[in-house]
């Protein structure tokens, strides 16, 4: 893994609809993950939560995907120690989303129990908060790459 670029965007540049909520529902991980659908705040309240934001940080990873869920794990890490970086900084209110559901464990409790082993660590997907992320980046499926989000402030 490898951060490709950060970019700082206008949080009015996110749109927020429910297309990719319902995209998300063709995911064999729907209902398996605290960071997606149904357990993800939903699209209506995401909007709202992204009107109280001015700036977004934007950042683009690439990844080997021969490793996928590897390479993913690094990615969740970085977006959470950028987020964490934020919080120290007086960012008090910066939320990170990841790129999909989260894999921060290598065998997932929540999937068998219900019971997360690490909620605090956990964020919502991009996409299962109704973020459309092809309306802030120009999206690429020949590239191995990854997008994370953090809400600054």
């Amino acid at each position: 893994m490898r951060v490709i670029w950060e970019k700082e965007i206008a949080a009015g540049e996110i749109i927020v609809s429910p297309r990719p909520v319902w995209k998300c529902r063709s995911c064999p991980v729907y209902g398996k993950s605290p960071s997606c659908p149904p357990y993800a705040p939903s699209w209506r309240e995401t909007k709202e939560l992204v009107k109280h934001y001015k700036r977004a940080l934007l950042i683009k990873f690439e990844i080997n995907f021969e490793n996928f869920e590897e390479e993913k794990r690094k990615v969740l890490d970085y977006i959470l120690k950028r987020e964490e970086e934020l919080f120290k900084s007086g960012k008090f209110y910066a939320t990170a989303l990841f790129p999909g559901n989260c894999n921060l464990c290598e065998e997932c409790e929540f999937e068998r129990s219900g019971e997360c082993k690490m909620p605090s660590k956990v964020r919502p997907s991009i996409d299962a908060v109704g973020i459309e992320l092809s309306k802030i980046v120009k999206l690429n499926f020949s590239e191995s790459v990854l997008y994370g989000l953090i809400l600054i402030d």
